[in-house]
């Protein structure tokens, strides 16, 4: 299972990348693995300003449907497309084209709350 060193992670399982004010969020290699093969991906919060754990969108697999929190307070500037007709790619590359969404970050220093991929690791027991 792929965990990158040079991501922060949350207890919801949703990896961030953060550039400047700027973050890039996807779910986790563990996550996409648990949930399955994904079917759907929700995001109807584009261009809103949501609160850190505010609910953003959703991801549908087979098996379930999961809610999607924002690990960092900010404005959702952008969904990844391709996941509208591919959201398998998730599955396939979930730390790469599999990405979700990119953030306006409103304060910059909640990342410091965020999970080190050792944390993460200690968390899915790897």
């Amino acid at each position: 299972m792929k965990i990158p060193d040079d991501l922060k992670y949350t207890k919801d399982h949703e990896w961030v990348k953060i550039d400047g004010e700027e973050a890039t969020i996807g779910i986790t290699d563990f996550a996409q693995n648990e949930l399955g093969d994904i079917v759907y991906i929700e995001v109807g919060t584009e261009g809103e300003t949501l609160d850190k754990e505010e609910t953003f969108g959703t991801i549908e697999a087979v098996k379930t449907v999961s809610d999607l929190f924002m690990p960092l307070s900010g404005e959702v500037l952008e969904f990844n497309e391709e996941l509208e007709s591919s959201p398998d790619i998730v599955n396939n590359d979930p730390y790469g084209k599999g990405w979700i969404i990119k953030v306006k970050l409103s304060d910059p220093s909640e990342a410091d709350e965020l999970l080190s991929a050792e944390k993460y690791k200690e968390l899915i027991g790897e």
